[in-house]
């Protein structure tokens, strides 16, 4: 794969957000005038994952900091439910954490606490959309560490069903 400069998403509540990602190197940009800079890393040597953007989802090869500041990053192994696809982070100095959890095929919701906070689409094709709650008070952190998770491991998932027979259907010769 050659690097994705993914286009500028038009955020309806943070202008436009830059999205920028090299999946040769492992290396995922966030950044806008209305969000501050989200980074996430894949340590040099890891195994490339084809179906991953951002190219693995082991934590123990992956860093995120967010405006200069590490967070921890923990991605679920992704096998037979849509929720273990989903993407935890703390922040430490903020108090609390957000989670990136597929919600259909397609989307993915993002939650502070427990609260939600907006739908995420990423279909692939360098476009990442963000549909916000009705009645929530998102911040910039919340929209960058959202756009960053999206855009690195990709949004939506199989349902389980469908998920139980892939796996079922692999294990034949």
């Amino acid at each position: 794969m050659h690097p994705i400069a993914y286009m500028s998403a038009d955020d309806p509540l943070f202008g436009a957000v830059g999205i920028d990602l090299d999946h040769e190197t492992g290396v995922l940009v966030v950044d806008g005038d209305g969000v501050p800079r989200a980074d996430v890393r894949r340590a040099a040597g890891t195994p490339l994952e084809s179906h991953v953007p951002i190219g693995t989802r082991d934590p123990g090869r992956l860093t995120m900091s967010v405006d200069g500041t590490a967070i921890s990053l923990r991605p679920s192994k992704g096998f037979l439910t849509r929720r273990s696809y989903r993407v935890d982070t703390g922040s430490g100095a903020k108090g609390y954490g957000h989670r990136l959890v597929p919600v259909s095929l397609g989307t993915s919701r993002l939650l502070r606490d427990d609260t939600p906070l907006s739908v995420f689409t990423s279909t692939g094709d360098g476009k990442v959309t963000a549909e916000w709650e009705t009645g929530t008070v998102p911040g910039p952190y919340d929209a960058s560490v959202g756009y960053a998770l999206a855009a690195a491991f990709g949004t939506g998932a199989e349902p389980i069903w469908k998920l139980t027979l892939d796996a079922a259907l692999a294990m034949w010769p």
